[in-house]
C-alpha cells in the first residue's frame, strides 16, 4: 500500500513517516508540507491512501480534497479532541490525534487494508469531509492550561502561565520556563492550535512566544526582527511573514 503524507509541520511529517515505516505495512511514496505542491504531486501520481492534516495555513485538508479529481482513501491527522470527532468513528473515515501513537496507527492501517481489499466498503470521502468540517466549526475552543512533559517513568505537568516560549530543535519540541526547558510531545503546529491566542503567538515556524514574556522588539542586521524576553538573555527570531501580525497584537 502506497501512502502520501501532507502536514504543514515538518517535524510532524518526519515523526509520522518514521512510525509508518516502522510498521512494515506501507510504502511512503512521498510527503509534502506545502498543500499547493501536495495537490500537484497527488494528481500526478495518486497514492492508495492519504494521511492528511486538517488545519494548514492557506488551505485546509478539506480544501485540498475538494481539488482532487478522485476520492482517495484518507486518514486525517488532527489535534482536535475526541468529542468533536467521535461521531465519525463509525463512518470508516479514520483519524489520528496528534501526537500520533503506534496503536492509533495500527488501527488506521487495518481499516485502510480492509477497504483496499474490498472487505469493507469505501465511503464518499468528500461528503464526509464536508460534514466533519461543519462539526469542527461548531466546536468550542479548548485552550491548554498545562502541558505534560515525560521524563522516563515520570510525567511532569507545567502550567502554561509559567512558560515563556516553545521552540523546536533537533526534532524535539521544548517548553521553556524560567527554571528549565521541558521536552513536550507536541509539535509547534499542535501547540499553535491548542494554546490561547490571547496569550501566545507563533512568531516563526519553530517558535511560539508568550506575550507576557516579551520585553522588547528590535531590528537586527538584514532587517530581521528579534524578540527579547524579560529574562534579559533570550532572543527569538521573528519570521518575515509573521512580523505584521506580531506588531498588531502588541499594538505597535
Amino acid at each position: 500500500m502506497n501512502v502520501f503524507l501532507v502536514d504543514d509541520e515538518p517535524l510532524a511529517l518526519k515523526r509520522l513517516t518514521r512510525l509508518l515505516q516502522a510498521t512494515g505495512r506501507v510504502q511512503v511514496s512521498g510527503s509534502e508540507s506545502d498543500p499547493e505542491r501536495a495537490v500537484e504531486r497527488i494528481r500526478s501520481q495518486p497514492p492508495d491512501a492519504l494521511f492528511l492534516d486538517i488545519e494548514m495555513p492557506g488551505m485546509t485538508g478539506f480544501d485540498l480534497l475538494s481539488r482532487l479529481p478522485s476520492d482517495p482513501l484518507v486518514v486525517f491527522t488532527t489535534a482536535y479532541d475526541r468529542y468533536a470527532l467521535r461521531a465519525f468513528e463509525v463512518n470508516s473515515v479514520d483519524y489520528l490525534l496528534k501526537p500520533v501513537e503506534p496503536d492509533q496507527l495500527d488501527r488506521a492501517l487495518t481499516k485502510l487494508e480492509r477497504m483496499l481489499g474490498g472487505s469493507e466498503p469505501r465511503v464518499d470521502i468528500k461528503t464526509l469531509a464536508a460534514q466533519l468540517a461543519q462539526a469542527l466549526e461548531k466546536r468550542e475552543p479548548e485552550h491548554l492550561t498545562r502541558i505534560a512533559s515525560k521524563l522516563g517513568d515520570r510525567v511532569e505537568f507545567i502550567e502554561t502561565a509559567q512558560i515563556t516560549h516553545f521552540y523546536a530543535k533537533d526534532k524535539l519540541t521544548y517548553a521553556a520556563t524560567a527554571a528549565k526547558h521541558h521536552v513536550v510531545d507536541l509539535t509547534i503546529a499542535d501547540l499553535e492550535e491548542k494554546l490561547d491566542p490571547q496569550r501566545f503567538i507563533r512568531i516563526h515556524r519553530s517558535t511560539i512566544v508568550s506575550f507576557d514574556a516579551i520585553r522588547e522588539l528590535y531590528t537586527w542586521f538584514g532587517g530581521r526582527l528579534l524578540v527579547r524576553l524579560k529574562d534579559g538573555k533570550t532572543e527569538l527570531n521573528v519570521a518575515r511573514d509573521r512580523v505584521t501580525q506580531l506588531k498588531s497584537k502588541l499594538g505597535v
